[in-house]
């Protein structure tokens, strides 16, 4: 009998062995079945609902569209309704005036067809603007290429540097695992640098310096530097002295700088502020030709004071922000009253991520189980409470240690629950396993 021609020993061992993605990993996975158990067997767990922590999908955990954006782009996927004067009634006059100008840029007047490979023109126009807007300096459309979420800026990135196993990519621990993924499908070489989390998840120069040398001597090709700010899954803002020497040393080093700027709108601490890499790159005064900037950034044209939107909008956005960093302070506050937890602030992004100082018998007992102590600890928190998060082991750490990252998305009344079922579980699962 010939052998299946579609096997998991026969596919590419750079997918199967070295891509993994413990964002929607094995917690995720088995909370999705308890999820399902909870539906045909109510009753049967010891919680109702499963409260996922675990990923950063605002409106999946209930948070509110923001209504200028939908607006447009319902009169854009539907632009008939452009026709009917109801629409005026039912719509704000300048998000119909916004969606009259973007579908004039599109070819066909229509959503929905093939468009340029970097994206429509029109569309990456307004975006050069809005960017100009933001840093001060201009923005070129021909330089930007629009994609699907950033997952398919960063492969295309990684596909474009990452020539043979010997280029390399520093990344930081932690680092959201999109990189590390992203590298070994590749086919690439991770050149880990560490946050130090002693000081709020700083980026020390003095390590990326090491680093780099470390793996030269090793023969490998350090082509780029990915930085994540506001950090995924640290949650620190960069501050700007900071980004001056990252940007000094990557043209000193001759490195591309990959900056992950997909949070810059979440900025929770009033003593920082977001700055783009591409800010300061042409602050210092360096252009295109001296420094290769990419910038993976989520960028927004909003209404402007004056509009009819605006007080509505601001008023939206305002009140988003402004929950989340209550959420984010409520449960920094909680993991940090814990024994054996502390917590860094979160300055900015969606996440906590919380250090785990274990007892040695629960570090025993992951071993037993085939598993890392951080992914055993929130293996059975989940089965407990029902609360989903994510081990650090999945973002990569300094060894020796145990995180998990939790998100700040879950609606605000839910707080207190997950913070009182969270504890409850903690303090059992110390007492159960304390020396």
């Amino acid at each position: 009998m010939a052998a299946p021609s579609v096997a998991v020993d026969n596919l590419n061992p750079k997918v199967v062995l070295n891509c993994e993605y413990a964002v929607r990993g094995e917690i995720v996975i088995h909370a999705q079945r308890l999820q399902q158990q909870l539906q045909t067997q109510p009753g049967s767990l010891p919680f109702d609902e499963i409260l996922y922590c675990n990923i950063g999908n605002p409106q999946s955990l209930g948070q509110k569209p923001v209504t200028f954006f939908r607006e447009v782009i319902a009169l854009c996927d539907h632009p008939c309704l452009l026709e009917k004067e109801e629409t005026k009634s039912l719509f704000s006059a300048d998000a119909i005036s916004r969606a009259t100008t973007i579908l004039a840029s599109i070819p066909g007047r229509a959503t929905g067809a093939y468009s340029h490979s970097q994206g429509i023109k029109g569309l990456r126009d307004a975006i050069a603007a809005g960017i100009a807007s933001r840093d001060g300096y201009p923005a070129n459309a021909d330089d930007i290429f629009l994609t699907d979420g950033a997952s398919p800026g960063v492969h295309m990135m990684m596909q474009l540097l990452i020539r043979n196993e010997k280029d390399g990519i520093l990344c930081p621990i932690p680092q959201y695992p999109l990189y590390s993924a992203s590298i070994a499908l590749h086919g690439g070489a991770l050149v880990p640098y560490y946050l130090n989390e002693s000081t709020g998840w700083g980026l020390e120069i003095s390590d990326l310096k090491k680093q780099l040398e470390d793996s030269r001597l090793k023969g490998i090709d350090v082509r780029a530097l990915v930085v994540i700010n506001p950090g995924n899954p640290t949650g620190q803002v960069l501050a700007e002295e900071n980004q001056r020497d990252i940007v000094k040393f990557c043209k000193n080093e001759g490195l591309v700088l990959l900056a992950d700027e997909v949070y810059q709108e979440n900025i929770y601490v009033d003593n920082k502020k977001f700055n783009s890499f591409k800010k300061i790159a042409r602050s210092m005064g360096y252009n295109e030709d001296d420094l290769p900037l990419i910038l993976a950034s989520l960028v927004m044209n909003p209404p402007k004071a004056g509009d009819a939107s605006y007080a509505s909008y601001k008023a939206e956005k305002d009140g988003i922000l402004q929950s989340l960093a209550r959420r984010a302070k409520a449960l920094e506050n909680a993991f940090n009253s814990l024994e054996g937890i502390t917590c860094n602030k979160t300055e900015g992004a969606m996440y906590l991520f919380p250090q785990l100082s274990l007892p040695q018998k629960a570090i025993d007992a992951a071993k037993a189980a085939n598993k890392a102590p951080d992914a055993f600890y929130a293996l059975r928190l989940l089965e407990a409470t029902g609360i989903v998060v994510v081990p650090g082991s999945g973002f990569g750490q300094v060894p020796g240690t145990w995180h998990i990252r939790c998100t700040i998305l879950p609606q605000e009344e839910k707080i207190p629950a997950i913070i009182s079922r969270f504890k409850a579980f903690h303090e059992g699962f110390m007492a159960a396993y304390r020396d």
